[in-house]
């Protein structure tokens, strides 16, 4: 089974190891064809707890850490 791998940018780091981490992709409208902006929010663990508000991420997916946090941190790539 393929590792799901993405980039997103983080928006919170207010929880222990845990950073909250905002994904955009962007989609054609089913009907009109028109490209739409989706974003999607994941919780992400954060061993070291070296991630700031604004931070491009690269996260994996991952087995069920918790309840909600699916993710977990591979790189830092711009702060």
């Amino acid at each position: 089974m393929a590792t799901k791998e993405t980039l997103g940018i983080v928006v919170s780091n207010k929880m222990k190891k845990t950073i909250t981490v905002a994904v955009r992709t962007n989609i054609a409208h089913k009907k009109y064809g028109k490209t739409i902006s989706k974003t999607n929010k994941y919780y992400v663990h954060d061993e070291d707890e070296k991630c700031q508000i604004g931070d491009l991420v690269k996260i994996q997916e991952t087995r069920p850490i918790s309840k909600k946090k699916r993710w977990k941190l591979i790189h830092k790539i711009i702060n």
